[in-house]
């Protein structure tokens, strides 16, 4: 397997760093954003990026800009989603893949994101979310959900059954309205960021295998 490290543009006053790891055969292309308070290098992103690419998917990581630049405040939504936009033209211009062949995913932040943005195109193979947000911290009554309705790539969720920024009563009847039904895995435990509860005898380690190999699993099963 390569590592590949390729900075990328997205406007004339931002670059962004992306890592590849590039399989010696792959039939799958997975791009992983990161949330909006750790950057790409964050334990998580770190860790699905590489256990994922163990089952020969090429495996692309990236920083959206304001983390490039070292500030905290994400940026306007206008870039996060020209961000997106410009790490997928780059996987294609140096794969050669075709959008069919690319699955996009993220955690909390960077997946809505790609969400928003396949809502107004139906191009890709599917979407894995990772720790969706569907509201805020206290209000499940305010759902963000309208871009999920006019998606019709296969959807792949997963959620802690902690987690403060989606209400599994709130969001599962959500999903049910949903075509294609989405398909929902559930860490029982865990908060927004897979987290568990010290009472519960699980390590941390093994709360990414499952998501890593359940991730793998699903993409072979739709390429």
């Amino acid at each position: 397997m390569k590592t590949e490290h390729h900075t990328i543009t997205i406007t004339k006053k931002a670059d962004i760093s992306s890592v590849w790891l590039i399989p010696d055969e792959y039939n799958a292309v997975l791009i992983i954003a990161h949330g909006a308070g750790r950057d790409m290098n964050s334990v998580f992103v770190s860790q699905i990026h590489e256990g994922i690419a163990k089952h020969n998917i090429l495996t692309v990581k990236f920083n959206f800009p304001y983390m490039e630049q070292g500030l905290r405040a994400p940026n306007t939504p206008h870039v996060l989603e020209e961000t997106w936009q410009k790490v997928i033209d780059a996987v294609i211009e140096r794969t050669g893949v075709s959008r069919k062949k690319i699955f996009l995913s993220g955690k909390s932040m960077g997946g809505r994101y790609a969400t928003i943005l396949t809502s107004k195109e139906d191009l890709y193979a599917g979407i894995i979310l990772f720790g969706y947000p569907l509201h805020a911290p206290g209000k499940p009554d305010k759902p963000r959900f309208n871009q999920l309705k006019v998606i019709h790539e296969p959807m792949l969720f997963f959620q802690g059954t902690r987690d403060s920024l989606c209400q599994l009563n709130v969001f599962k009847p959500l999903l049910e309205t949903l075509s294609p039904k989405p398909t929902l895995h559930i860490i029982e435990g865990g908060d927004h960021s897979f987290k568990l509860l010290k009472r519960i005898d699980r390590s941390e380690q093994s709360v990414f295998d499952e998501i890593t190999q359940a991730s793998a699993e699903w993409i072979n099963q739709q390429s």
